[in-house]
């Protein structure tokens, strides 16, 4: 077991952080203008785009989905996820016990309410299954076809198959509005379960989120695995399978032209135009306001970089890949941590929407994130790198958890009918009757560089080396100082649990820096980065050896929450040579921040 597997109980400096007053009012703020889907926010100059031309009965243009405006908001509960009007509950970070064995068994469709995204709210609740017979999800027919993804700047160069894409989305945009298989429908499923619509049905007090845990992973597949299904049964072909975006390769970075072409039911308008140009590729270290300036040839190493970081030597093992524990009754407004393989996925959110509008529709928040075409081509991606990550190395499988494998999600599949599915039936996609175009792995064997000559001493105060005599020193914030806001670069002194240790301890257990008590409003962009043993005022990049990683949230709910930031440096500890000391300097460096984060400490662990 991990010396810290999960939250422990928090100090009283970790306790500090967490103020003991509501953190939501009674009711949520309503809209105090809301948009149509495809006009320009108020405030920004509306740029020159092509609209589509998608013929269907329809109360909204491409059928898409409309935030309501309703006279009066609809209340939100005061218990909403767990917090209201009254509430003393504070943010704590006190662990779930696990031997009470409690799948999350969600969520409760009745007791749906609207969802937040900042200041709006948004009607994401699907119809209801009051009176209808939930099925349980079984496997399909080892007789039926096997659908084969295949990249998506690949597929899109075969007419035929084209043809066959837009004809299903298209057909699935006509549907109308209250068909569970419908393109609001299949939007609004992304919103309910990310932005605070649903509660636990075994917990109706607590709010339930499949980001930040190790829900993200299967929850997804199922998404997508439907949503293809949809769309093969829509146009009568059991073999049509959907396309991934290849982010991992140089060749599918940037986005795949039959997404550009403003004629096709694949375009969305709400994405950064500015990204949509044949030479933009995918930045997997997007800092939103600071875009880097970067050649070809170095943007596509900074995202092997990435790629590698949290696929290699960022991802040894299992808690670290698929995130947290996640159990019935866990608090939503505590966030445990999500895995390497969530982080990895988040830049592209934020890279894709249009960060013009003050939600970032529609990729850039979750509420919307599913109206873009483009997010079911994304996370097919994701869920590939899935099972590329159980192939490249020892201690790399699914957990075997109890309350993980019959850990429950609910939706509506391709004949409309109520679904409940469960982890354990996931695992393997070849029974589920899909896989994957085999692809180059570019990035599997990435050899990243040292930072400098500069030394730890050098750059904060210790014995200088000759070619840094003059380097000022940099002042160390004690961990006493913590909890502390995040609003400039921080470096601190942490203690390793066990230096020198042999290549079979390594091997045995990860050395883990673990980022906790990261608190912030769930509808804002903050991203900072993690470096080991660098310099503060020259903070390395994802290809250096002293990059650990980077945290960034995409914009869901309006809640505060806290979690945590897990990082294997294991590696890393080797790469920059300091196996044999005792202590690292670990420094923050805040790249985004719509709004506050709080970080209440920092400490290094070993993890099995």
């Amino acid at each position: 077991m991990a010396s810290f597997a999960s939250f422990t109980a928090p100090s009283a400096a970790t306790a500090a952080a967490y103020p003991k007053t509501p953190q939501l009012s009674a009711a949520t703020k309503p809209p105090t203008h809301i948009t149509h889907h495809y006009s320009s926010p108020a405030g920004h100059r509306r740029r020159t785009r092509q609209p589509l031309h998608i013929t269907c009965d329809s109360t909204a243009p491409n059928n898409t989905p409309v935030p309501d405006n309703p006279s009066s908001p609809t209340s939100r509960r005061d218990l909403l996820l767990g917090l209201g009007a009254g509430a003393t509950t504070a943010l704590t970070l006190d662990p779930f016990s696990a031997a009470l064995a409690r799948p999350v068994r969600g969520p409760s469709i009745e007791a749906c309410v609207r969802a937040t995204a900042g200041d709006q709210t948004f009607a994401c609740c699907p119809p209801s299954f009051a009176g209808v017979d939930i099925m349980d999800f079984q496997l399909p027919s080892a007789s039926e076809p096997v659908r084969i993804r295949r990249p998506a700047h690949l597929a899109g160069l075969d007419p035929v198959w084209l043809d066959k894409y837009k004809r299903a989305i298209k057909a699935m945009r006509c549907l109308p509005n209250d068909d569970p298989r419908s393109y609001i429908q299949q939007a609004r499923v992304h919103c309910a379960y990310c932005n605070g619509a649903y509660v636990q049905a075994d917990d109706t007090n607590k709010g339930l989120q499949i980001h930040y845990s190790w829900l993200f992973l299967p929850f997804h597949r199922y998404y997508i695995y439907f949503y293809e299904r949809i769309l093969g049964k829509l146009i009568d072909d059991p073999t049509f399978a959907l396309p991934f975006w290849n982010w991992d390769h140089e060749d599918g970075m940037p986005i795949a032209d039959m997404f550009k072409d403003t004629e096709s039911p694949l375009y969305d308008p709400l994405r950064n135009p500015a990204h949509q140009l044949p030479t933009s590729l995918l930045d997997l270290d997007y800092n939103k306001r600071q875009p880097a300036v970067r050649t070809k040839e170095e943007q596509v190493r900074v995202n092997y970089a990435v790629v590698y970081n949290n696929m290699v030597s960022g991802a040894k093992r299992r808690l670290e890949f698929f995130g947290a524990k996640y159990r019935t009754g866990s608090a939503v407004p505590v966030r445990q941590s999500s895995g390497s393989c969530e982080n990895l996925h988040n830049p592209a959110h934020i890279w894709v929407g249009d960060s013009s509008r003050a939600l970032g529709e529609d990729m850039g928040n979750f509420y919307s994130s599913g109206r873009d075409p483009l997010f079911y081509v994304h996370h097919g991606n994701v869920d590939r790198l899935w099972n590329v990550w159980k192939t490249i190395g020892k201690f790399r499988f699914d957990f075997d958890d109890y309350d993980y494998l019959n850990a429950s999600f609910l939706f509506y599949d391709e004949n409309a009918k109520p679904v409940r599915v469960k982890v354990k039936d996931c695992l393997d996609n070849k029974l589920m009757r899909y896989d994957y175009e085999e692809r180059p792995l570019p990035w599997r064997n990435f050899q990243k560089t040292p930072a400098s000559s500069a030394t730890v001493a050098n750059i904060f105060g210790g014995e200088k080396t000759a070619n840094a005599a003059e380097a000022p020193a940099v002042e160390l914030t004690p961990l006493t100082e913590f909890p502390l806001a995040l609003d400039s670069v921080v470096s601190v002194s942490v203690a390793r649990p066990k230096k020198s240790r042999t290549a079979a301890e390594k091997e045995a257990q990860s050395e883990v820096l673990v980022v906790y008590g990261i608190e912030l409003q769930g509808d804002k962009v903050v991203k900072f980065d993690v470096v080991v043993n660098d310099d503060p005022a020259n903070p390395s990049g994802p290809d250096k050896f002293e990059y650990a990683g980077s945290f960034l949230n995409v914009p869901h709910d309006s809640m505060k929450f806290a979690t945590n930031l897990r990082l294997d440096i294991t590696d890393l500890v080797g790469d920059i040579g300091a196996d044999d000391d005792d202590e690292l300097v670990v420094t923050l460096v805040p790249r985004v921040a719509d709004g506050p984060v709080t970080i209440a400490g920092v400490r290094i662990e070993l993890q099995n």
